[in-house]
C-alpha cells in the first residue's frame, strides 16, 4: 500500500501468496506426520498383554446380550420392557430393549389393523 509502482505491488502480492502457500504446506505436513505417527513399541506391547482380557470381556458381554435377547423375546408387555430400559446401564442392552419395544408395538399395530379389517369386512 505504501508504493505507487504497480509492478512492485504485484511482486509483493506474489511473494505474500508464496509465503502463505509455503506456510499451508508446512501445516499440512505437520498434520500428516501427527496423523500417521507410528505407535510406541511399549504401547503396542501393552495392547498385546491386555488383548486376552479385553477379548474375554467382550465374549462375556456377547453372552450376556444373547441371554438378554432370549429373555426379551419372552416378555410381551411394553410397560415391563420400559422398566427394563430405564434400569439398563449399557448401551447395547438399551439398544436390544428398544428393539424389543419397537417389535411389540409393531405387532400391536398389526393386530389392531387386522381386527379393524375383519370388522369392516363384516
Amino acid at each position: 500500500e505504501a508504493t505507487l509502482d504497480l509492478a512492485e505491488r504485484r511482486r509483493i502480492r506474489s511473494a505474500i501468496r508464496e509465503l502463505q502457500r509455503q506456510e499451508l504446506e508446512r501445516d499440512e505436513e505437520a498434520l500428516a506426520s501427527k496423523r500417521f505417527r507410528p505407535e510406541r513399541g511399549s504401547h503396542r506391547q501393552d495392547d498385546k498383554e491386555n488383548w486376552p482380557r479385553s477379548r474375554r470381556l467382550e465374549e462375556e458381554q456377547q453372552t450376556a446380550l444373547a441371554a438378554l435377547s432370549r429373555q426379551l423375546e419372552a416378555i410381551t408387555d411394553v410397560e415391563e420392557l420400559t422398566k427394563l430400559l430405564r434400569a439398563a446401564g449399557e448401551y447395547e442392552e438399551r439398544k436390544l430393549i428398544r428393539a424389543a419395544i419397537r417389535k411389540l408395538r409393531a405387532e400391536e399395530i398389526e393386530a389392531a389393523t387386522l381386527a379393524g379389517n375383519v370388522r369392516s369386512s363384516r
